[in-house]
């Protein structure tokens, strides 16, 4: 389960920035995570509600915005939506497409107290 990894690193971030910031805790944290960028929805939420207990995150909302994946052919310049990084694209069937939304992972804001 990378997941956990994923969730240490990100506690690693959130806790040096609050430390920056003079907080003793953090009330929120809010993440952007895309639907084709890997990372296990479930998992991700079971690997923080098991290591923040012990954090400054310990009663912190976690916030996670999905952002939902968008493909662009190179061939039409048609932009869809998806669910996979390997569809063809649904206007001329070019095999040519790349996502430009969807593999986001990143932490968006954290609200200290």
């Amino acid at each position: 389960m990378h997941e956990m990894s994923i969730v240490v690193s990100i506690i690693d971030i959130a806790e040096n920035e609050a430390k920056k910031a003079h907080a003793e805790k953090i009330s929120e944290l809010e993440l952007d995570i895309g639907t084709v960028s890997g990372i296990e929805l479930n998992a991700l939420n079971f690997a923080f509600e098991s290591v923040k207990p012990q954090t400054m995150l310990k009663n912190a909302e976690i916030k996670i915005n999905i952002i939902y994946a968008k493909s662009k052919c190179e061939d039409c310049s048609f932009e869809y939506k998806t669910d996979n990084v390997y569809n063809l694209c649904p206007k001329c069937n070019s095999y040519r497409t790349h996502i430009i939304q969807g593999k986001e992972m990143k932490v968006k804001s954290i609200s200290v107290d």
